[in-house]
């Protein structure tokens, strides 16, 4: 999250946690949602950047972005780890 502050990264955290969570059909809190986000902002830029597909520029919007592609993964692995087996 280059270029968007302490304050802005935790807004675009909560941002990225609370779009990720409605996109995966989720209900978490603010905490949770913002965790989620900047995990998402860790795992965002990793993911994106090994398949060549990082945004030209930075800046709040593309911060958000990246973070929401990323927690949105977070999720879904969180979910796989998490499934209970069937019996």
């Amino acid at each position: 999250m280059i270029g968007v502050g302490l304050l802005g990264a935790i807004l675009v955290g909560i941002l990225a946690g609370f779009i990720a969570e409605q996109l995966m059909g989720g209900n978490h809190g603010l905490l949770t949602n913002l965790v989620v986000g900047l995990i998402g902002a860790l795992i965002g830029p990793a993911v994106l950047g090994s398949l060549g597909m990082m945004p030209a520029g930075g800046g709040f919007l593309a911060s958000l972005a990246i973070s929401t592609v990323g927690a949105i993964i977070f999720l879904f692995l969180l979910r796989l780890v998490m499934r209970k087996p069937v019996a």
